[in-house]
């Protein structure tokens, strides 16, 4: 039952972490769009010297989310009662992939998609470019491997802490 409660929080607390933030400035996030969009935007003048510097700090963000996630998911495994390396990876691998299913489904396929606003201007014409399903989908596959180590980080945690 905690995990499902966690999973709820979770999906909420990633809700409003990402989509305010799309909506204010859909360019902050250009580096979640699919390529054809973030090339297209590229090509335009008015985004062309942000976005050199969005790629950079785009990967400090993962980094540091890594780092991050590991450490909350791992003291979120412990609160929860998780005090091996087993039940800890189980947990926070689950608490990841439902999250990570969330966005695929809810936020990218059902919101990303379908939501006029957030579409980045100079793009509005790219309708099937922004109903990519498949690029949201390799992306949850990718997500997929990051929360595997981030699981397997917590646990390795966990088993060291304990």
């Amino acid at each position: 039952m905690i995990l499902f409660i966690e999973c709820i929080v979770g999906c909420l607390l990633f809700t409003l972490i990402i989509l305010p933030a799309q909506y204010k400035d859909p360019i902050k996030m250009i580096m979640s769009y699919p390529p054809k969009i973030r090339k297209r935007v590229e090509e335009l003048p008015q985004y062309k010297d942000s976005i050199q510097k969005r790629e950079k700090a785009h990967i400090g963000k993962k980094i540091f989310g890594i780092v991050f996630f590991i450490i909350v998911f791992s003291a979120v495994a412990y609160f929860s009662g998780c005090r091996d390396f087993r039940s800890t990876f189980f947990h926070v691998f689950i608490l990841f992939l439902v999250v990570n299913l969330f966005d695929l489904f809810v936020l990218d396929m059902g919101i990303f998609c379908h939501s006029k606003k957030l579409r980045i201007p100079g793009t509005e014409n790219m309708e099937k470019e922004y109903i990519d399903y498949f690029f949201h989908a390799k992306g949850t596959f990718i997500g997929t491997l990051f929360g595997v180590v981030i699981a397997l980080a917590s646990a390795g945690i966990i088993k060291i802490i304990l």
